[in-house]
Parts: C-alpha cells; sequence; structure tokens
C-alpha cells in the first residue's frame, strides 16, 4: 500500500514545459485536459477526467506558477 504521506515532486523543467505548453495561444480545453492527462500517464498516474477539467482554468492561467502547478497536479493524480 502506498505512503499518503509520499508525493511526487516533478522536476522544475518538467513542469515548466508543461506550463509552457498549457499557456500557448491557440490551445483549447480539451488540448490542454490531454497534456495534463499524457504528463501524468508518462509518470505512471490515471486521472479523473471530472478532476482535470475542474483544475484546468488554474493550470491554464498566467497567475499559476510552477509550485501551483505542482499542487494542482497533486490533486488530480491517481495512482496505479
Amino acid at each position: 500500500m502506498a505512503d499518503k504521506n509520499m508525493i511526487e515532486k516533478f522536476s522544475m523543467a518538467e513542469l515548466s514545459r508543461l506550463r509552457q505548453e498549457l499557456m500557448q495561444s491557440g490551445i483549447d480545453s480539451r488540448q490542454a485536459a490531454e497534456l495534463v492527462v499524457a504528463f501524468l500517464g508518462a509518470h505512471g498516474y490515471g486521472t479523473d477526467s471530472k478532476l482535470v477539467s475542474d483544475v484546468l482554468p488554474r493550470l491554464e492561467g498566467f497567475g499559476c506558477s510552477v509550485d501551483c502547478l505542482q499542487a494542482e497536479l497533486e490533486r488530480v493524480a491517481l495512482v496505479m
């Protein structure tokens, strides 16, 4: 059984790259959700599509720092 206190820390470079991709002009919410799902999937996590759509407005905003992105990813990541 996984320790619930153990939190994945994604690298600063990975988070910065994901943040940059989410902030690209022309990307729609469906594409942003696919990016988040693919990012987490590449790290061995599943996601709840409802949760992803709930956090997308925060992830796509210019005010979402790398730390904010880390916290939001922790909220939607499901251990597979």
